[in-house]
């Protein structure tokens, strides 16, 4: 669901050309400089991986979009077309997950979390965005909503180094009205 009345296509075609997100940007300031293997979620049109790929990142990126094997090839790039409810995670650096945890289906969620957290060793960052349970978008049963405890509670093995909440109303790329909750995240596993 990338929005009412849009297909995921559409809102790729729409924000492919909007800079990388800030957790993304937080998270790889706080390397330092240092690169390793990043796994972005939601890949999309690539804007997040874009910038991963320019730092010298080597990156997986996982969606289930058929939109996504059309990404222009390089030699760092690993584009899997899968959704997340399935998909297997490498051992890595970085998980980025810039607006797209709310869509894996919340029966599946807890075992994704799960995955996402062991993908990451020692010193390696989560970054991305958890839908609150005030989000225009909560009523839907295929959404993902969790509120603040539990976000907080998924992040234990983590040291969290952003958290910020953010709740207003705001156009949506399709040019619609929305509340939305959101949880910013950017947090170090121990």
């Amino acid at each position: 669901m990338a929005e009412a009345g849009m297909s995921w296509s559409e809102y790729y075609a729409k924000t492919r050309d909007q800079p990388p997100r800030p957790t993304l940007l937080e998270a790889l300031a706080r390397f330092g400089g240092r690169t390793g293997l990043a796994v972005d979620l939601g890949i999309g049109s690539g804007r997040d991986a874009a910038v991963l790929l320019a730092r010298g990142w080597r990156v997986v990126g996982i969606d289930a979009e058929p939109v996504v094997l059309a990404l222009p090839r390089h030699p760092r790039l690993t584009v899997r077309r899968e959704p997340f409810e399935t998909a297997e995670l490498p051992q890595a650096d970085l998980v980025n997950a810039s607006f797209c945890l709310p869509f894996c289906h919340p029966d599946a969620f807890p075992s994704f979390w799960g995955r996402i957290a062991a993908a990451l060793g020692p010193g390696g960052r989560f970054a991305g965005h958890f839908f609150g349970p005030r989000d225009d978008w909560a009523g839907d049963p295929g959404i993902t909503h969790i509120p603040e405890d539990e976000v907080r509670a998924l992040l234990t093995p983590f040291e969290v180094e952003r958290f910020d909440e953010e709740e207003d109303d705001a156009e949506t790329p399709r040019g619609a009205m929305k509340h939305w909750h959101i949880f910013h995240v950017v947090a170090r596993k121990r």
